[in-house]
């Protein structure tokens, strides 16, 4: 049986997103929004995308992700690091954005914001544990395989 993610459009001049080219895995989430947002530095802004999912089932989830030409080019990330859209949600997605650069940067309507991520996910049973297996790490962190 196909997998079909279900798109809804929740506003009025929402865009339901496609994938720039074939081979992106990532949909273009747009800005759904009446005028420009202004975002400072060090802003933060909360930007409707306009649309709602369904996903296939609880094995899946989607995920929000920066476009990099935007952090790359104007320091614009998400303010919440990736966004997770859990399979039982059917609210309207929204991106937290924040600017990390020095300069203003001014949202367009209709603007690609954000990358709609759909991936499997693996929801195990969590059992409670008084013992954790052995490995070769252990609870080495941060750096403690080396630099390179």
């Amino acid at each position: 049986m196909e997998q079909i993610l279900k798109i809804k459009k929740m506003r009025p001049g929402a865009e339901v997103p496609q994938r720039a080219t074939e081979g992106a895995a990532g949909l273009d989430l747009r800005a759904c929004i009446d005028a420009p947002v202004t975002l400072a530095p060090g802003g933060l802004a909360m930007i409707p995308s306009g649309i709602a999912v369904s996903l296939p089932g609880s094995g899946y989830a989607a995920f929000v992700f920066a476009r990099s030409g935007l952090g790359v080019k104007h320091g614009i990330s998400l303010s919440n690091g990736v966004g997770v859209i859990d399979s039982d949600y059917r609210g309207e997605i929204c991106v937290g954005l924040c600017n990390l650069g020095t300069q203003p940067y001014e949202i367009q309507p209709g603007e690609r914001i954000a990358q709609l991520v759909v991936m499997p996910v693996c929801p195990l049973p969590v059992q409670e544990a008084a013992e954790l297996d052995q490995t070769q790490r252990g609870a080495g962190g941060f750096g403690s395989t080396g630099r390179s």
